[in-house]
């Protein structure tokens, strides 16, 4: 099955944007099995939490619940993931993460490389823009996380 990235990117940016939607920061995520279904999701909820490891990787990480199939998952963020959440993926060994972009923030990216992990960057303009809108309007709140 030829995966679409496109389509994966959607449920991740639809889950951003319930994030923006909440007042918190508008990245989003989700996990997609072999057969490109999704199963699980999640969103940052740093701000609505008061949580500072709410990271929309994680919080959806956390929502697939215990597992034995994470190495055949994907892992589908809106924006590039940091340190922590790049570190949470290759604890599980989840092989592959689509990016929907690395304009407005570049995280982990070579550390995954390094240990093997396949990076397919979509450069989305549809999650620039969320990113790049969010920061001008809430400079702070970006800024007082890993935008900093």
């Amino acid at each position: 099955m030829e995966p679409n990235h496109h389509d994966w990117l959607q449920n991740a940016i639809a889950e951003a944007e319930k994030g923006r939607d909440e007042g918190g920061i508008p990245i989003g995520s989700v996990l997609i099995n072999p057969q490109g279904h999704v199963v699980a999701r999640g969103h940052n909820l740093r701000v609505q939490t008061d949580d500072p490891t709410a990271h929309a990787e994680v919080v959806c990480i956390r929502n697939a619940g215990r597992r034995r199939d994470w190495r055949s998952l994907t892992l589908v963020s809106t924006l590039s993931p940091c340190i922590m959440c790049s570190g949470t993926a290759m604890l599980f060994r989840i092989p592959h993460v689509v990016i929907g972009e690395n304009t407005t923030f570049v995280g982990a990216e070579e550390i995954m490389r390094w240990r093997g992990v396949q990076l397919t960057i979509l450069h989305d303009q549809r999650c620039i823009d969320l990113m790049r809108t969010f920061i001008a309007e809430k400079p702070d709140l970006w800024n007082e996380d890993i935008g900093a």
